[in-house]
């Protein structure tokens, strides 16, 4: 993509000053993101998106959700959070067009949006202290309070089936059987390691659905992607400024976003698939951020998600596993690699935190009950 285009889509979003570079930001997976900055005093930088249609075919589903939240934040506030940064933004605004439009779509069909930027902030691959951790408890306990009582019959299904791991794994089995036998037959250690981690705990996959269709656990409106570095934290301070990458805030379960939080969180080996030797379920990070989690948001949940709270935690680093595997499988047509086995070496991370969690049950559970339980 040159940076004319990028520039001219800027513009549509901008108009009070001249642009005077685009950089790319961050090092997302999905969407391509840019930093502009300008000659204005007012708006000295701001965020340009493009959203990636293979991964969202309804774009429109996308920015009518983040209106929908944008007002909602704008209307609601939490009395006592530690930061008056994260009270009153708890996530960045959208601009809009001449138009009054808050998307542009160019002549190749492409839909781009502008959000703010939040000034002197940073996202971390790797938590480096408890204090970083207890932040991200704030920052996810925040974003689920402000939107618990946000109505999802307002939200659009942007990515239906996402988090719901039985579609996952049916999406699998039809990858493995058109795929070719001699591609398992002759696979590498790490294929078949992570064959036989799917085969040997598919009978769980459907553990939260199952609990969904009893009735036991309720949808609200949910981040939907909450990892580590969609938390902006304050460069100086280190305290949490909002949550990012809002493309999948819809209904669902909110034990999918504590369950995937702790799993980005707990692994200081990260995700990148760089090797998986390091890889574990650090209980001791769990413990800050649910510590800080539950002062925002334990009155909130019921007593069948604190129930559930530990499957979630195993299932999440499955699910993604079972994702990065598949697309491995399908030569890597959803997440961003750097090289072609890259998906298969982000899998066996995740496969290898899914069975750290496995080998820690019996503490996972008893760190649950201690948040829990009723002081007194």
């Amino acid at each position: 993509m040159d940076a004319p285009l990028e520039k001219a889509v800027a513009t549509r979003f901008f108009r009070n000053g001249k642009i005077e570079s685009l950089k790319r930001l961050g090092n997302g997976l999905v969407n391509d993101t840019f930093l502009v900055e300008t000659t204005s005093g007012d708006i000295p930088r701001f965020v340009l998106q493009r959203i990636n249609r293979e991964v969202f075919p309804s774009p429109l589903d996308i920015m009518s959700n983040l209106e929908v939240l944008s007002r909602h934040m704008e209307t609601t506030s939490e009395v006592g959070v530690e930061t008056e940064t994260l009270e009153k933004r708890g996530a960045p605004s959208l601009y809009r067009t001449a138009d009054g439009k808050t998307f542009h779509v160019d002549d190749s069909g492409h839909y781009w949006r502008a959000l703010t930027y939040v000034e002197d902030s940073m996202t971390l691959d790797r938590l480096e202290s408890v204090a970083d951790a207890e932040q991200v408890g704030l920052a996810l306990g925040n974003f689920h309070s402000r939107v618990s009582d946000l109505e999802t019959g307002l939200m659009r299904d942007t990515l239906p089936g996402f988090h719901v791991t039985p579609e996952y794994l049916c999406c699998y089995d039809r990858i493995v059987k058109f795929s070719s036998p001699d591609r398992f037959t002759l696979a590498s250690a790490d294929v078949r390691f992570c064959r036989d981690h799917i085969e040997s705990r598919r009978a769980g996959a459907a553990v939260l659905e199952k609990a969904r269709g009893d009735g036991l656990l309720a949808e609200q409106v949910i981040h939907g992607d909450p990892k580590l570095n969609n938390i902006l934290f304050h460069r100086k301070d280190r305290k949490a400024l909002a949550m990012i990458d809002l493309d999948t805030v819809k209904p669902g379960l909110v034990l999918y976003d504590i369950g995937d939080c702790l799993r980005s969180c707990c692994n200081n080996a990260g995700e990148s698939g760089l090797g998986s030797s390091g890889v574990r379920f650090d209980l001791d990070i769990a413990e800050a951020i649910l510590t800080r989690y539950f002062e925002k948001f334990r009155s909130c949940l019921s007593e069948s998600e604190i129930d559930y709270l530990y499957d979630a935690i195993f299932l999440l680093p499955f699910e993604l596993g079972l994702r990065f595997f598949s697309d491995y499988l399908q030569d890597n047509r959803y997440f961003k690699v750097q090289s072609p086995d890259q998906n298969l070496a982000r899998a066996v991370v995740q496969f290898n935190l899914a069975m750290s969690v496995e080998k820690q049950k019996k503490s996972i559970h008893r760190l649950i009950r201690k948040l829990t339980s009723p002081v007194g």
